[in-house]
């Protein structure tokens, strides 16, 4: 590499990335958490970019930062506009809430679906608890087959853009949870009442 400006400026980048890289890793370890199903280099690229945003910031401030930055998923490769809202009803308190968010692809997707269908419907709102439950219930529904092409994501968002539509609110957290473990109970996943989804 060139030792000019130029090459100095994309080492300094790189080595950033990759101290990112390793704190996420130690992170990871730390709290016990698997292995994420978006590399991680990825995510340590995205959090790079997200140094130029105030936080706390609108999931459209972020998604304008970072929403081109493309992740390499279990599913396949994604960009981080396809999983994160492009609305202002949406509040990051740090990067590292938007760096959690991006690990869950499936979870993401579907919550953006959720608060882009609230941020767009006249007089609805998604409370920070509301918004919180529909998540844990999303990624409650993940984690019973983390393998799977979890199916149970999408037909509980469907449900809930279904309720929104007919009634014109969204439904509450505890009838959110009581439809996924319906659906998981009928697709053989088997749901303890101590669980989340045990209601």
């Amino acid at each position: 590499m060139a030792d000019d400006k130029r090459g100095r400026e994309k080492q300094a980048r790189d080595a950033d990335v990759r101290q990112r890289m390793r704190a996420i890793r130690e992170e990871l370890e730390r709290t016990g958490e698997p292995e994420p199903p978006v590399d991680v280099e990825a995510l340590a690229e995205a959090a790079a970019a997200l140094e130029s945003v105030p936080f706390p910031a609108t999931g459209r401030e972020v998604v304008e930062a970072i929403g081109d930055v493309e992740l390499d998923a279990r599913e396949g490769p994604m960009r981080a506009d396809e999983l994160l809202p492009d609305a202002d009803a949406e509040t990051f308190d740090s990067p590292t809430e938007v760096r959690f968010r991006l690990q869950r692809p499936t979870v993401a997707s579907g919550m953006k679906r959720v608060v882009e269908a609230a941020d767009e419907a006249r007089d609805v709102e998604l409370s920070g608890s509301q918004r919180d439950a529909y998540e844990k219930t999303f990624t409650a529904l993940e984690d019973l087959a983390p393998t799977d092409e979890d199916e149970g994501i999408p037909y509980i968002c469907d449900w809930i853009l279904d309720r929104l539509a007919q009634d014109g609110e969204l439904p509450g957290s505890r009838s959110v949870r009581r439809e996924a473990a319906t659906f998981a109970r009928e697709n053989g996943y088997p749901v303890r009442k101590d669980e989340w989804l045990g209601v």
